[in-house]
């Protein structure tokens, strides 16, 4: 036997394990890695590889005993199998029905009763099943259809026949824990698998790729023959096999260690389908007490329950009754929301996901309607009725105008789609009907709304005599440059945005006098936009435009702005222009139809059983997504960030193919930041004609851009804050008809908490916007630039840019003879272009598709985003499509990639190390202890050295090396020195305390958001690497504690210290405030975290999702400790610890049991709480201040929100 062939007889499991309860049965020759690693089966006789479904076949009739991949199987595993073996169905089911009576939902107090022989032998098949198919499981590229497990399972019962049927009843026992359907060929993964080789950087990798169908069983029943479009999928619903770490044979450390390929852990495996025979054991026996209990043959229903499913496999061809179900056609006239709402909930896939108490209804709304105090001329009242038919304006709209007539500066704060924007264009309209030479400036976050609100107002002019040919143009970077100047000169309106009122027009004031001395009304639209650090670079430019209009002799400037729903929209109104006259208008009078509103929360994989975790959201929505669109609903989906807009899109289509309808995916499209201006304003105009039915979309379709009558909104995943759910869910019913808005919960923290309180999604006020004026590093740079546009004066223009400004000007500006102040030189030419004022560079890394050579380019990325995204080798999503990442150019900034047809996805691997510097504010977290929390400079070094392949699962494939150097940047964050007695706690248990930190700093920070308005990103924390925290030092470490004779191990490489840090992740090293603003609710949000980590249900050790581990952690939040994440919350806020309750971790002494091999050395952790033994974390020294300088100290006794730094 050749070397290859020995490591795939190697990887093989040992029949003796395989072997289930018939006596006669064959081993599975299964590799135990997944594709990549060369594990099919050459066919001598024929020269080439069988097919997984020959391998199979063979298998049941070999009586070969493959060795396993470690020799010395363990005992206990034997032993347990040939127990199995002698025991019958119905004894092993009843004593293990009645073991875990407790913990199953099926399970009763009622007496067992003796299993009929049929359910006796369905058993048997069950178990055949459940073994087969989770070895299955092991090959990523397998599809367990039932032709191609049948020989299999056949073998492992003893030659018995398997039908449909006895698939069917097995379907029917436990409806909500198997899959068995009839699906397209052409979108499951067959067993078929290619080895394409592929140059990268003068190395040779593999990559696999599905290749063809799997050989049919010569008795095919009820599956697809050769040439037939549908097979028949068999899975289980529920349970993921886990992966060890295998253990290099060499003591050498190699270049890769960090990259070694996990594989599947035998003893999970083991696991695994002993829980799932023994729920199937539970629901036999309920079955049976239920059929007693109604004194019915339980043989009987149980055949005519199978007829029954067999009747709707075979109905149209389908598996289920859903597609049948549904209409054949898309409507053009729909069902009401609630009776669509009805129908899903009748859909076979439909367990209750719609939350208690998070099904509401707001009734329609008539509309309230007001009167101005000053009549509007003929013409313009025409003009109204004929392009929009208006003949009365909403209370709201007339209140705001009326306010704006006598002078003064307006903020409306109502509901999308309530008329906001003709509130700052009949005004204008009025004015330039009594003064031609009036100008206005409309400000816009985003060209899209800016070209939106033109052709709004041009149609308006087009019906008002004497202004039909009033020019109105944008004025952004995207105008030509021959046309600026006569935009400038001539324009009585511009619409624009902050940027090139920044970069542009301030700047050049000489050349825009005539313009700002003529200036009536600015109009800042969506004003939640600014908040944050691009909320204060907006505040001083809005300054710096009224120091100008003031300068040229205009001091009349009014204000308007509109706004979501916020808690503080005047306050936030006066702090961005620096004004005080401010009225706000907030009672919305605008009619609305009837609005649902629906808390759908994802399920768990096994309806019944919570450990098993919920399933994937993004699945979830995107089956509802097409249910809504298939019925007729146009829909719009929210996904938070770009790469799940992607995934979304692509589940979508592949939902499409699975219900027969895969032409309605050109019907849906995405949208989001990244793609060409040209491709978003196409996909904009096309909604708007109805030309598509759906939209996936980031929260750049927030922002009012009218795309046309929305009938329903899902949401993927809490939008980090209130206001941004009720502005999504405001896109919908926008025509007055009836609508619904559908949060789909996600599994982390934030989302199941608001699952568990739907009520706080309506009641809970708005979070307050955060605008920060004493950034030293905003303000500085634009105070160079309002000394460039003319000289400062500091007594004069202090009102402006605030106390600080004379210290400014004397050590920061250069002073002439005259006692004027003007912009430092290092900030000249043009200091507006030093002054950056989003969080974006002007470096971009152009895509490239090269697919059938065509070069074109289909995105542009920052550069930030570059290196976490684009690898070569990596898989790169655009409108849902993945694309090869073929070649990534750094001097040319460019990066080529190919479209491919792969079922797999990556993601990129590094490590952050995050620590403080200087220490600036101190705050200490309550009166029961003396903690503190701290506030200061941090310093941040981030390597990518690596990506993992991943599965439709999410599960590993292969891992990739890549070689980068560390990446140093500078913030501003917030940090906890984790008490000694902590540490010690921990160390008293034996749990690991760089597990304990990791988790809090997950509590924490997924409830962010319930706070302060933050994106996924906006502030992030240090995840702790499995390799350094629990790799083979960490095992050396436990040997060295039970025995002397092994050395104890080296110092780790890499120590870091107890503390939990959080940083921001944008602004730069004055950081973007958000750290600032959570530092101020430091001791509430430890509270929170630590009330939902003991809320939370779980029983794994390592915590969920719904309480410590977050589905972002880059780590896979495999170094986490629930236990000891309490521990930490609680020593920080002076709760006492409870430490006989807690439990131990893995004992080194061997009490509590051993590590075990070396390659199950990680699968050893699961279900104990993780060791602790090797000192990766040491005790923190507390960060000073800065030379010179003393940190603010803040107490209780102080206003939660009285922080400013």
């Amino acid at each position: 036997m050749n070397n290859k062939l020995k490591r795939k007889a190697n990887n093989a499991l040992d029949d003796s394990q395989l072997a289930d309860t018939a006596e006669e049965s064959a081993s599975l020759p299964f590799a135990s890695k997944p594709p990549g690693d060369g594990t099919e089966v050459p066919d001598i006789k024929k020269g080439r590889p069988k097919s997984t479904s020959e391998t199979l076949a063979d298998a049941s009739t070999s009586n070969t005993t493959l060795p396993t991949k470690t020799h010395d199987v363990p005992n206990k595993l034997t032993k347990t199998v040939k127990k199995q073996r002698s025991s019958t169905p119905s004894s092993r089911s009843r004593s293990t029905s009645s073991r875990f009576q407790s913990k199953t939902l099926s399970a009763t107090s009622a007496p067992a009763i003796p299993w009929p022989e049929s359910f006796k032998i369905l058993s048997q098949t069950h178990r055949a099943l459940n073994l087969v198919y989770t070895f299955c499981s092991a090959r990523k590229h397998f599809a367990t259809t039932f032709d191609n497990i049948k020989a299999a399972v056949e073998a492992q019962t003893g030659g018995r026949r398997l039908s449909v049927e006895d698939v069917a009843r097995v379907k029917v026992l436990i409806p909500r824990s198997v899959r068995f359907e009839s699906v397209d060929r052409g979108v499951i993964d067959l067993v078929g698998v290619k080895e394409a080789k592929i140059t990268r950087g003068g190395k040779i990798w593999r990559d696999w790729e599905a290749e063809g169908m799997g050989q049919d069983s010569d008795t095919n029943e009820g599956a697809a023959h050769d040439g037939e479009k549908e097979v028949l999928l068999f899975e289980f619903v529920y349970g993921e096999l886990k992966k060890e770490i295998q253990q290099p044979t060499s003591r050498k450390k190699s270049k890769e260690e960090d990259l070694r390929m996990p594989v599947y852990s035998q003893k999970h495996m083991m696991g695994l389908i002993e829980k799932r025979n023994r729920k199937f054991a539970d629901a036999v026996d309920a079955f049976l007490v239920k059929c007693k209990g109604e004194d019915i043959d339980p043989v009987e229903k149980l055949e005519a329950d199978k007829e029954k499913f067999m009747s709707e496999l075979a109905r149209s061809g389908k598996s289920t009754p859903t597609i049948a179900r549904l209409p054949a056609q898309i409507p053009r006239e729909r069902q009401t929301i609630a009776e669509i709402i009805a129908n899903i909930k009748e859909m076979e896939w439909y367990t209750g996901q719609i939350v208690p108490d998070g099904h509401r209804v707001i009734d329609s709304q008539a509309a309230v309607y007001g009167n101005l105090k000053f009549a509007l001329s003929q013409s313009l009242i025409n003009a109204l009725y004929n392009t929009r038919g208006i003949t009365q304006f909403y209370s709201h709209q007339a209140e705001s105008i009326n306010n704006l007539h006598d002078g003064h500066n307006v903020i409306v704060s109502t509901s999308t789609s309530s008329g906001k924007s003709l509130i700052y264009q009949v005004p204008m309209l009025h004015e330039l009907e009594q003064d031609p030479q009036s100008r206005g400036m409309y400000i816009f976050p985003t060209k899209a709304l800016a070209q939106d609100q033109r052709r709004s107002l041009k149609e308006l002019l087009g019906y008002i005599e004497g202004l039909e040919h009033t020019l109105v143009e944008t004025f952004d970077g995207d105008t030509p440059i021959e046309d600026r100047n006569t935009i400038r000169d001539e324009a009585r309106i511009i619409f624009t945005n902050p940027d090139m009122l920044h970069i542009t027009i301030l700047p050049h004031e000489s050349c825009w006098r005539t313009f700002l001395k003529n200036l009536k009304f600015v109009v800042v639209d969506e004003l939640h936009v600014y908040n944050g650090l691009f909320g204060s670079h907006i505040a001083f430019v809005m300054r710096r435009l009224r120091r100008v209009c003031a300068a040229v002799g205009n001091r009349h400037v009014r204000f308007i702005s509109c706004s979501a729903t916020v808690a503080n929209p005047e306050e936030h109104m006066k702090t961005i222009f620096g004004i005080d006259d401010v009225m706000l208008t907030d009672i919305d009078g605008s009619p609305s139809g009837r609005k649902e509103f629906i808390c759908w929360n994802t399920p768990f994989r096994d309806p019944g059983d919570p450990s098993s975790g919920r399933g994937n959201s993004i699945r979830e929505t995107a089956c509802l997504f097409c249910q809504l669109i298939l019925r007729g609903v146009r829909v719009i989906a929210f996904c938070r960030i770009r790469k799940q807009c992607e995934l979304l899109l692509s589940a979508v289509r592949d939902e499409f193919r699975n219900l027969d309808r895969p032409s309605v995916s050109k019907f849906v499209m995405g949208y989001r930041g990244g793609y060409s201006p040209q491709d978003r304003r196409k996909i904009e105009r096309d909604m708007f004609e109805g030309k598509l039915l759906g939209i996936v979309a980031t929260n750049a379709l927030e922002l009012g851009v009218d795309i046309g009558s929305l009938d329903a909104v899902i949401t993927l995943g809490f939008p980090y804050s209130i206001s941004n759910l009720r502005q999504q869910s405001g896109r919908a019913g926008r025509r007055n008809k009836d609508s619904v808005s559908i949060l789909v919960g996600d599994s982390n923290a934030t989302d199941q908490y608001y699952m568990q309180n739907p009520d706080e999604l309506f009641t809970k006020p708005n979070c307050e916007l955060q605008v920060d004026l004493q950034n030293e590093l905003v303000l500085e740079g634009h105070v160079q630039c309002a000394a460039f546009e003319m000289p400062i004066r500091p007594d004069e223009d202090i009102k402006y840019f605030g106390a600080q400004l004379h210290e400014f000007a004397s050590t920061r500006l250069i002073k002439d003879n005259l006692g004027f102040y003007h912009c430092h030189e290092r900030f000249l030419p043009l200091p507006a272009r030093c002054v950056a004022i989003r969080d974006t560079t002007d470096n971009h890394y152009a895509v490239i598709d090269t697919t059938n050579n065509q070069n074109a380019i289909i995105e542009e990325l920052e550069e930030s985003r570059v290196f976490f995204s684009i690898y070569e080798g990596g898989i790169f999503f655009h409108q849902g499509n993945p694309y090869l990442i073929k070649e990534l150019n750094i001097d040319r900034r460019f990066a080529r990639v190919v479209r491919v047809h792969v079922d797999w996805t990556t993601r990129q691997r590094d490590f952050t190390d995050i620590d403080p510097t200087e220490t600036e504010a101190i705050r200490r977290i309550s009166r029961e202890c003396n903690t503190r929390a701290f506030f200061g400079a941090i310093k941040i070094r981030t390597l990518v050295y690596g990506f993992f392949k991943l599965d439709k699962k999410g599960r590993i494939l292969d891992a990739v090396a890549l070689d980068s150097q560390p990446i140093e940047t500078l913030s501003k964050g917030m940090w906890l020195d984790i008490p000694r007695k902590a540490l010690e706690i921990l160390k008293s248990r034996n749990l690991n305390a760089a597990a304990a930190i990791h988790a809090a700093e997950h509590a924490i920070l997924a409830l962010l958001p319930t706070y302060i308005i933050s994106l996924p990103g906006d502030v992030r924390t240090e995840c702790k690497v499995a390799i350094k925290e629990l790799g083979p030092k960490h095992k050396q470490a436990i040997s060295h504690a039970r025995s002397k004779d092994v050395p104890p191990p080296p110092k780790p490489a890499r120590q870091r210290p107890a503390r939990l840090t959080f940083y921001d992740a944008k602004g730069g090293s004055s950081g973007s405030g958000i750290a600032a603003k959570a530092f101020e609710f430091i001791d509430s949000l430890l509270r929170r975290a630590l009330g939902r980590l003991e809320a939370c249900q779980c029983t794994s050790p390592q915590g969920c999702i719904e309480c410590v581990c977050d589905e972002r952690c880059k780590e896979l939040n495999v170094v986490m400790s629930k236990a000891g994440a309490g521990v930490v919350l609680k020593c920080l806020l002076g709760i006492e610890v409870n430490v006989d309750a807690l439990p131990w971790g893995e004992d080194v002494l061997g009490a509590a049991g051993a590590a075990s091999r070396d390659q199950e050395w990680l699968s050893s952790q699961e279900g104990k709480e993780l060791a602790g033994g090797l000192e990766t974390i040491v005790e923190a020294v507390e960060v000073s201040a800065r030379p010179g300088m003393v940190a603010r100290v803040y107490g209780e006794e102080e206003s939660e929100r009285g922080l400013i730094l």
